[in-house]
């Protein structure tokens, strides 16, 4: 008699396939995807530079509510962990540049700050960690696809830093902040300061007296004007810009000049 016993083995759940690894064990389809998930997830968490202990948090991050049946719970994609970390982000930016800029006032960390954590600023991080196709979407077509993943690139973003934040506390989120924001920090894309208040300024250093703004012409409806406003500096040709009001105006013909002056530091935003 054969004393040793077979050893049986569940059979494979319908539409599976087992396959035969090198010890002769079955590795089903199911398997096989949950290795493959978790190689996922091991790819994802080596671009974002942290290891999740609870990793429901990090699919979560990166879920679209389109992704989700409709019986489940919105609160299963990333929209709650995206109002987490857009706040979780302002104040780590703001710990920042407090430290960072000792003799700034509020107003200009405000607008440095205001830069840093728009959507287009969050966009630019996660495209930088290749995490477009690391979003889950629902059935769309290729283009719809490709448009969405574009479009809630911020968003999820900053539901990565909420995931980050509820899974590792407040130091962990402040890590990757810091190695993802701190560069854009000292070299902000977008200039910073009132486009008047910097050609005032340059005006001063050379001796010049502060620029004279005068209204060149009014056009358009009385509820919906467009002022040409040129601004003059002895020595220097006018400057024009046009707006729907003489601030926005004159804001542009500064911008205008500093421009072909060759002067930094000013925008054009009304």
């Amino acid at each position: 008699m054969n004393d040793e016993t077979p050893v049986i083995q569940d059979p494979p759940t319908p539409g599976e396939s087992p396959q035969l690894d090198a010890g002769g064990e079955a590795v089903t389809k199911k398997k096989r995807g949950k290795v493959s998930a978790k190689a996922a997830a091991a790819a994802i968490e080596a671009r974002i530079g942290h290891k999740f202990g609870d990793l429901n948090l990090l699919t979560t991050a990166f879920t679209h509510v389109s992704a989700l049946k409709p019986a489940r719970n919105r609160a299963e994609s990333y929209q709650r962990l995206e109002f987490l970390g857009d706040h979780v982000l302002g104040l780590i930016v703001s710990d920042m540049l407090y430290r960072a800029f000792p003799n700034a006032d509020e107003g200009e960390l405000s607008k440095r700050l205001a830069d840093l954590v728009r959507k287009e600023s969050c966009a630019d991080v996660a495209k930088s960690l290749g995490l477009v196709d690391d979003i889950k979407l629902g059935q769309v077509g290729a283009s719809a696809s490709a448009r969405l993943r574009k479009s809630v690139l911020g968003d999820i973003c900053e539901a990565v830093i909420g995931a980050i934040f509820l899974d590792g506390g407040y130091s962990a989120a402040a890590q990757f902040v810091e190695r993802n924001w701190t560069e854009r920090m000292r070299k902000p894309r977008r200039p910073l300061r009132d486009p008047k208040t910097v050609l005032q300024e340059w005006a001063q250093s050379r001796g010049m007296p502060t620029p004279v703004y005068r209204e060149v012409e009014r056009t358009g409806p009385h509820h919906d004007p467009q002022f040409r406003v040129a601004v003059d500096l002895p020595g220097l040709a006018p400057a024009e810009g046009v707006g729907g009001s003489k601030r926005a105006a004159e804001k542009i013909a500064a911008s205008v000049m500093i421009e072909r002056e060759g002067v930094g530091g000013g925008s054009n935003d009304s």
